[in-house]
């Protein structure tokens, strides 16, 4: 689990800073000199600096995470903050899921005990994330329930009827029937080239011969 020890005196003007953080444009590294650029020129602001590293909005070499960036979205602004404070104070969450002032001494006996530490510390401490949590939307996040994609029956296109010749009645030289048959059936053209003769009996042979072996 995990419990923030970064604390600031300057606790009551934290709503401040974060407005000037989501107004200005992330700087490449967040030093004491962008905070008194901001605008904030006391020393008692430089301790912004490890608060907002425990927060996960700076790296441990001051630069602004993609948290940062996030922040500076006003209209997710108090998500993001609520994300920050639920990770760096995730031990507080365990006893009191939502905190109230009414839980003040509880939260400030947390840290007391968790960082050893004295108790004017502890109270700045307890402060510092009672300061935070005015800025953070720490319900849980809502879970998107996808609709179920609901389709209509699906047309089935009609098989056509195949038509083809019944092949019993061309063997007797009938006409063509017709019927539905579940297998394709084979057709031959036979072409047959004739002599350039004047001979009838050259011809009459042809077909004789044509008769006896593809009719009969």
């Amino acid at each position: 689990m995990a419990l923030a020890n970064a604390y600031v005196n300057v606790y009551g003007q934290l709503g401040e800073v974060f407005n000037r953080i989501a107004e200005g444009q992330a700087p490449e590294k967040f030093t004491v000199q962008y905070l008194k650029d901001l605008g904030f020129t006391s020393s008692n602001y430089r301790a912004v600096i490890s608060l907002l590293k425990a927060l996960g909005f700076l790296t441990p070499e001051g630069v602004p995470t993609s948290r940062y960036l996030d922040y500076r979205n006003t209209s997710r602004s108090r998500r993001v903050m609520g994300e920050a404070v639920r990770e760096a104070y995730a031990d507080l969450f365990t006893i009191k899921a939502n905190p109230t002032e009414d839980d003040f001494e509880l939260i400030e006996g947390k840290f007391r005990s968790a960082h050893n530490a004295t108790a004017n510390t502890a109270k700045l401490m307890a402060n510092t994330f009672y300061s935070l949590l005015k800025l953070a939307d720490i319900s849980p996040p809502v879970m998107e329930v996808a609709t179920p994609k609901i389709e209509g029956p699906k047309t089935v296109e009609p098989k056509p009827n195949i038509e083809v010749p019944q092949g019993k009645d061309l063997e007797h030289g009938g006409k063509p029937t017709t019927g539905r048959h579940d297998s394709p059936t084979l057709h031959y053209n036979i072409q047959i080239h004739l002599p350039a003769t004047k001979d009838v009996e050259v011809f009459n042979a042809i077909f004789k011969s044509l008769r006896e072996h593809l009719l009969d």
